[in-house]
């Protein structure tokens, strides 16, 4: 057994469904297919299912939306969302909207972004949701990529998108018009897009190690893993105000920010502005928040205000969630002496479309571990050759397929897509992970390249590229530099062309070319100037596990 999981404490849950070992022997995705109206037509859409259901079945008075930013505060029924997704809807239906278009939305979280993916997807067109926080680059590479036809922005974030870039873009919408056009009564109309299952919902991009990032598209069959990690994962009652932190341009905030709650007829909470301690507990004092979802980062954050939370009333909260890096034993320990709450980690990705590896509720959470498959989710660790290993050595995390939020591609590059499943049978995360005898899974790192910098995945190429494009820059080679509080932080070495010499305003002038050009949080917090980076002998590629390997014997060093 790993030195890691040895010697590990547990918390035990005093939760409901008790009977977890008997639900995963007799689980059958057509079970979680049931719970959606579409298992009965045979058709689906999944934006009618996470409102517009509960509108017919006779919820429309019940509360959707809760949103806060600074003193603003809006409130939303099923109804209400109902008639704004209708709204959007019947204006692109009138802009030539179709079924199979890729429709981008570019908004801060807020109602309308959410209502506006919605009702993309209501019409049956794929949503394409982008960070708030995305500048020029990164909205054009996207749009690009699949060939969006349309955008719905507003006017300070349209400033960001290089229409003349986008030969694609036919039409860009402003929130600001939207708004202020009048409500019309439906009048028999159906804004609702029947589609088949396997028919696109939400195309998302995830960077790599290497190129441009990829549009990994979601079918709309994702709805029913959605709806019951929703139910089991997420414990959603009827009753529950819900807040996830993340924005809806990243899968977590999509999935579990919109789809799963809403699905479950949960009070989705959305909240705007920055981070701050002093607000997100204001925010679950007022609103009464049951259930939170957020990240290791934001938890040690909270953790280092120390007593702040006594100032606050939190008693409502029941359930607490984490996702997007490891979480540290010392959060959950914090959490749990603190604030009287367990922090249950979940480990899922884009590419995978809902949660695989949970800590369920009932079950005992051992710190350390990412926790134990979802039912009907059967997870190895595989060896180079596609070999089982036995409980306690470490390999490559692999799931076995399918499962209905699996992607159904990658867009335009059949290649990417076959290289997740290399191995017959199974999908290859690129993770590295142990087993232990109870199905606990331990996360070991990255079998690559990828950053994780407060739970956001960044593909080093991208920000390299980004990187050369200064004139003052040669070469460069980026990796994630252990860091305490965000996990990695994104580190550059790079090397200056001939008439440069390094300087302090020179090394920031360079890390906000890159803020500016690509996204604040892909930008270098730390750029180091090399005389040479290190590269292979034969083609010239640089080597950033060197790097990483040098960042990381300084760090040893420090502590020694």
């Amino acid at each position: 057994m790993s030195q890691a999981t040895t010697h590990i404490e547990t918390i035990e849950g005093e939760y409901n469904l008790n009977n977890y070992d008997e639900i995963r022997e007799n689980f059958d995705w057509s079970d979680a297919k049931a719970l959606l109206s579409a298992a009965k037509t045979g058709k689906i859409n999944a934006a009618y299912e996470t409102i517009d259901r509960h509108v017919d079945e006779g919820y429309g008075d019940k509360i959707a939306l809760h949103y806060i930013n600074e003193g603003e505060k809006r409130s939303y029924t099923f109804k209400e969302v109902k008639d704004q997704t209708d709204h959007y809807a019947r204006i692109l239906k009138r802009h030539g909207v179709t079924r199979g278009d890729r429709v981008f939305v570019f908004l801060p979280k807020t109602p309308e972004c959410y209502i506006a993916i919605l009702a993309v997807i209501k019409v049956g067109a794929i949503a394409g949701p982008l960070f708030e926080a995305f500048m020029e680059d990164a909205v054009r590479d996207r749009i690009n990529d699949c060939d969006g036809t349309l955008l719905i922005t507003d006017q300070q974030l349209v400033k960001r998108v290089p229409k003349k870039d986008i030969p694609s873009l036919e039409t860009t919408l402003f929130v600001e018009d939207i708004e202020k056009e009048p409500l019309q009564p439906v009048d028999g109309d159906d804004y609702v897009e029947w589609v088949d299952w396997e028919d696109g919902l939400i195309i998302h991009y995830t960077s790599g190690s290497t190129g441009k990032p990829k549009g990994v598209l979601h079918a709309h069959r994702a709805a029913q893993h959605h709806i019951v990690t929703g139910k089991w994962v997420l414990d959603i009652k009827d009753d529950d105000v819900y807040w996830c932190t993340s924005h809806p341009g990243w899968v977590t905030g999509s999935v579990y920010g919109l789809f799963a709650p809403l699905l479950n007829r949960a009070t989705v909470v959305i909240q705007g502005g920055r981070f701050s301690a002093e607000n997100w507990y204001s925010l679950i004092e007022e609103l009464g928040v049951t259930i939170w979802y957020s990240a290791p980062t934001a938890f040690r954050m909270l953790l280092s205000k120390g007593d702040l939370y006594k100032d606050y009333d939190l008693s409502s909260v029941r359930h607490v969630l984490s996702v997007g890096e490891p979480l540290n034993p010392e959060v959950i320990q914090w959490a749990w002496n603190s604030l009287n709450v367990r922090i249950h980690d979940t480990w899922w990705m884009t590419e995978t479309g809902g949660h695989l590896i949970v800590n369920l509720p009932a079950e005992k959470i051992k710190p350390g571990s990412m926790g134990r498959s979802f039912p009907g989710i059967q997870v190895g660790i595989l060896d180079e050759e596609g070999n089982e290993l036995p409980h306690g050595e470490v390999g490559q995390l692999a799931v076995r397929t399918p499962w209905p939020g699996l992607m159904k591609e990658i867009w335009g590059n059949q290649d990417k897509f076959k290289s997740y499943f290399q191995y017959k049978g199974w999908y290859i995360s690129g993770d590295l992970a142990l087993q232990d005898e109870e199905g606990y899974v331990f996360f070991q790192g990255r079998n690559d390249d990828m950053i994780n910098s407060a739970g956001e995945r960044i593909g080093p190429f991208e920000v390299e590229s980004k990187l050369i494009e200064h004139t003052a820059v040669e070469e460069a080679g980026v990796i994630g530099k252990p860091d305490e509080l965000r996990g990695e932080l994104v580190k550059a070495f790079i090397t200056l062309r001939s008439g440069y010499q390094e300087s302090e305003q020179l090394l920031e002038e360079i890390r906000l070319y890159v803020r500016k050009n690509l996204s604040a949080h892909a930008a270098p917090r730390e750029i180091e100037v090399m005389d040479e980076l290190p590269k292979t002998k034969i083609s010239g590629k640089i080597l950033r596990r060197q790097l990483k390997a040098l960042e990381i014997e300084r760090a040893n060093k420090v502590k020694n």
